[in-house]
């Protein structure tokens, strides 16, 4: 799995014109999801996003936390992420799961980092409009296949 994760003041997510999802402070997080993703690969994700130190402390350093700070999370599906450009301009997704799995992984996800900060998500498969107010910005990629290592 492969995320973009952003610390944010504020987020929507709008389909078909209707507000789906939004957060205050917390994480948006893009979700790509591989077709050799496993259960490892998942589990590694909730933690690291849940677990995501990105949120200043009274020292002004990065060292807490979603939790620690009363955020939230909102995840969007968003499978180009786990494509490639090293020929041409186009995203090769060939490597990006097929919609069932991908779907899979990603209510999984959900559901997982829900246990431990409030969580909620896009429509998967949709097409979306996000509004992001970034908080910083501070933006990090996360990789489980790199993780893996």
């Amino acid at each position: 799995m492969r995320a973009v994760v952003q610390r944010v003041h504020s987020a929507e997510c709008v389909v078909d014109g209707k507000v789906v999802s939004k957060i205050g402070k917390g994480l948006v997080a893009y979700i790509g999801v591989f077709d050799d993703d496993t259960e490892e690969d998942l589990l590694k994700m909730a933690n690291k996003i849940s677990g995501l130190r990105v949120f200043i402390d009274e020292q002004g350093k990065l060292s807490q936390n979603a939790q620690a700070v009363g955020g939230e999370v909102m995840l969007i599906s968003n499978f180009v992420l786990a494509g490639r450009v090293n020929r041409g301009f186009r995203p090769d997704c060939t490597h990006a799961a097929k919609y069932e799995q991908g779907k899979e992984f990603f209510d999984s996800l959900a559901k997982e980092i829900g246990k431990v900060l409030p969580t909620v998500t896009g429509v998967f498969g949709a097409h979306m409009d996000i509004s992001v107010h970034n908080d910083g910005p501070i933006n990090v990629i996360i990789d489980t296949r790199e993780l893996r290592k």
